[in-house]
Order: C-alpha cells, then structure tokens, then sequence
C-alpha cells in the first residue's frame, strides 16, 4: 500500500478538522472526528480499505478509551494517533503482510499508536502556543471595541497555527511514511527479537486503557459486575460488539425507567404530605 499525495492532503485536512472551531469545536471535532474509532473509518474510506482501518482504529482505541485533557494536560495527541498513526500502521500491516484482525496485526497497530500519539503532544502544544499569539491580537480587539475582528481571531488565523503544526506535518508524515515503513521492515525482520518485543508490548497496550477507564468508573467491587457483563456475554454467548451493545442499551433504559419512577414516586409523596400538612 502507498498513499499517493492527495490522500495525504485529505488526511491533513482531516487532522485540521479534528479540533477546530468550524467542526462544533470540541464536541464534534475533538471529540467525534479526532477518535481513532471513527478516524479509522475515515481513513478507510480515504485510503480505500475500510475494514482494515476500522479494524486498526478500533485496536488504538482501546488505548485511549480513558484518555481526557484536564486543564489542556494531553499525555497524548489522538488526531495524530488517528490521521497519521492508523495510515501508517495501514502502510505497515499491509508491507508485513498481517492481517488487521491478528494478534499481531492488532499489536504491531497499537504499537504504532503509541509512537505517533506521544510525538503528536509536540504538535498539539506548538498549535496551543501559536495560538496565544492570535487571542493576544483577539483580546487588543475587545479593548479598542472593534467586536468584528473576533470572527478572525476565532474561525480563521486558528487555521494557521493547525497549517502550520497539524497539516504540514500529518501530509509529509503520511506521504514520506511509507519508505519508513518500508525501511523498518528491512531492518527489524519479523522474526527478530525488536519485533517480537514490539509484537509483546503492543499486546499489552490496550490493558492501560481498560486499567484506566476502570480506575474512574470503579468505586466498590460490585462496580465491576455491569463492566464484565458484555465480556462474559461475548466469552459465553458468542456475540459480537454490535450485539453486547444493543443489550446493554436495553439494560440502560430498564434502569433508567426504575429511577424515573422511584423518581416520581418520591414527588407524589411529598405533594401528599404538604396537602396533609395544610
């Protein structure tokens, strides 16, 4: 597989899109587009294999399930992880001659991640600071009451900080990437012992995120028993995620019912004790 440049430039923009103003902000860009789960359906449709970018992005999803920005602290960039880690790891999947669906394919995917995610927390701060430089210019407006420069300040010098630190590099990445890929291969061969580490460690990975989401969702033991229950349905029932999901989602509005009603139980009462009080 080679990206060709415009896939390269598609792929840029995406990354662009992924926090910008123009895309709902966090909400849809961050949020939504910035996700490896639906990065790697982009990717896939832009690429021209969609199962395999699905695939690549559901593994490297798993790693950041848990992952959130307090305060802008990002232990790693998920729009570099999705628009030049799941390409990459595409390129590199398809050289190996692994299959996305593999042990080793899901692996070598979430190992390349990895790597992309923490040196995309460079680019991620250097658009945070250049941007500085443009609420500077924004806050000059708002002292001297020139209200109509802020439309500038907010949808459109932004464009150039994620020109700049986002887009340059995700298209020279993905572009040039390839030949990395490629040099990779010729070095660390398949069966040699940085591959089988890389193979090893990359299998591992996706435990921190399960470890994580389970350190802020878990507060008693028995916490744990809604969390294991689409596991042991899959493990004993065979059912696939599109499955355990429908499920949970039945349990959800049962659940959510039981409480509306203890709910306006509760509110029935108390008007009964005011009409006796008067």
């Amino acid at each position: 597989m080679e990206i060709s440049w415009l896939q390269a430039i598609l792929l840029g923009l995406c990354a662009c899109l992924s926090s910008m103003p123009g895309m709902g902000g966090s909400s849809i860009g961050n949020y939504t587009l910035g996700r490896p789960l639906v990065g790697g359906l982009v990717c896939g449709l832009i690429l021209g294999d969609v199962t395999t970018g699905v695939l690549v992005g559901c593994a490297m999803q798993v790693v950041y399930i848990a992952l959130v920005t307090p305060g802008g602290t990002v232990s790693a960039d998920v729009r570099a992880v999705s628009y030049i880690g799941i390409p990459l790891a595409m390129v590199a999947l398809s050289s190996y001659g692994l299959g996305a669906d593999t042990a080793e394919g899901s692996a070598l995917a979430t190992s390349f991640g990895t790597m992309v995610g923490t040196l995309g927390t460079v680019l991620f701060y250097g658009t945070a600071t250049i941007n500085l430089v443009w609420q500077h210019i924004g806050w000059k407006a708002v002292e001297n009451r020139q209200y109509h420069k802020l439309y500038l300040v907010d949808m459109g010098l932004p464009w150039l900080s994620h020109l700049v630190c986002s887009f340059i590099p995700t298209v020279i990445m993905c572009k040039l990437g390839a030949n990395v890929v490629e040099m990779i291969k010729t070095v660390l061969p398949m069966d040699g012992i940085a591959m089988m580490t890389l193979f090893t460690v990359g299998s591992l990975l996706p435990c921190v995120g399960i470890a994580i989401l389970l350190k802020q969702i878990v507060k008693k033991a028995t916490d744990f028993v809604p969390f294991l229950f689409g596991f042991v349905l899959a493990a004993s029932m065979g059912i696939n995620l599109v499955s355990a999901t429908v499920v949970a989602g039945m349990f959800a509005i049962i659940n959510y019912k039981i409480k509306m009603l203890a709910v306006t139980g509760t509110a029935a009462s108390g008007a009964d004790d005011d009409e006796e009080d008067i």
